[in-house]
């Protein structure tokens, strides 16, 4: 899974994802985009399988470019631990993503397949998603 090896600071305060991306929403690298339509928190976990999912169809034929990275971390306490304390420890990591970022870019394969790929890497999303050729 996708973590950060080295960090300034080990707990982050949850912030607001408010507005549209403005960097992030052109594809740059490959010929096919998977661009997200709303804001959310995508885990690392969550990451992962889409990968996994687009390199499984893919059977060494094209490029894969990941976009994104989980760097900020979600805390969480234990199960029935009294109030106070402070704060919990880490317990994963996420990408604040808001809409028109692109998260994965395909090169080397052709457009039906990349619409095939694309569908079942959302599939593991917690987003709505929009296919982009370029």
């Amino acid at each position: 899974m996708f973590e950060p090896k080295k960090m300034k600071h080990r707990k982050w305060h949850k912030g607001r994802s408010r507005g549209i991306e403005r960097r992030g929403t052109e594809i740059s690298f490959g010929s096919f985009g998977l661009k997200a339509l709303s804001a959310k928190w995508i885990t690392s976990v969550q990451l992962e399988a889409a990968r996994r999912a687009i390199i499984r169809y893919l059977k060494k034929k094209g490029k894969l470019w990941i976009r994104i990275f989980p760097s900020k971390p979600v805390t969480s306490k234990g199960a029935e631990v009294p109030m106070g304390g402070g704060k919990g420890s880490v317990s994963h990591y996420v990408f604040p993503i808001k809409p028109g970022k692109i998260i994965f870019e395909l090169d080397g394969v052709e457009e039906e397949l990349a619409k095939k790929i694309f569908r079942k890497a959302s599939d593991k999303l917690p987003v709505k998603t929009k296919f982009l050729k370029k």
